[in-house]
């Protein structure tokens, strides 16, 4: 149960494409198609679509299908199911907002990279003892927000983290300029009442906004 190289380095390479990751709910595959290529055409190309809904695994699949120019993960992975069904149908990468031993088996173990989440140090070192090099850091707001991911910076330098959770445009430059914050994750970027409305100019302005923020 470890996390090897070579998939770190795609981790990182994908994290460097953009400093903020759209984290996406659909209800439906088409409405996350138009979803996904609105982001893309305001800047953002790494996109999570979240294992919320029971639309989720097919969006996830028409978006990989059907949307060029992007790199699409799968999020809230909470089961080794989740793992091998993401897998098959294509995702660059999974992320959980925790870990569970039976998780980070199967997550560690499967041909893509990834990223667990953690919210306490303890957890943290647990996954760099494992060779981790990512974290997701959820929910971020609650868990202590820019200034916990400050203090974690000496004892940990080699852990870089995604905070996710109460991340907004007014917050997000705030997380992007700690030194260990590889990028941030957010739904404000592609807001419910947006999809449902089919708003797609409003999704690709919000994603431009977004994807002008700079990472350390």
């Amino acid at each position: 149960m470890s996390f090897t190289l070579a998939k770190t380095e795609r981790l990182a390479a994908i994290l460097s494409q953009s400093p903020v990751i759209p984290v996406l709910t659909f209800e439906d595959a088409a409405s996350g198609v138009e979803t996904a290529k609105a982001l893309r055409d305001g800047g953002l190309k790494v996109l999570e679509v979240t294992l919320r809904t029971p639309a989720s695994m097919e969006a996830l699949k028409a978006i990989i299908d059907e949307v060029e120019g992007v790199t699409v993960g799968a999020g809230t992975v909470l089961e080794p199911e989740h793992v091998q069904d993401a897998v098959r149908v294509g995702a660059a990468f999974l992320i959980s907002p925790g870990v569970s031993s039976r998780l980070l088996a199967a997550g560690s173990e499967a041909p893509v990279p990834f990223m667990p989440g953690v919210a306490t140090a303890s957890e943290a070192m647990q996954l760099a003892e494992r060779g981790a090099t990512f974290a997701k850091f959820f929910p971020a707001g609650p868990a202590g927000g820019p200034d916990y991911l400050k203090a974690l910076v000496a004892p940990l330098p080699d852990l870089h983290f995604v905070p996710t959770g109460g991340i907004t445009l007014k917050n997000a430059q705030d997380y992007l300029a700690v030194r260990n914050v590889a990028a941030v994750g957010g739904s404000w970027v592609a807001p419910t009442d947006a999809i449902r409305n089919g708003d797609w100019a409003a999704i690709r302005a919000l994603a431009k906004e977004a994807s002008a923020l700079k990472a350390r």
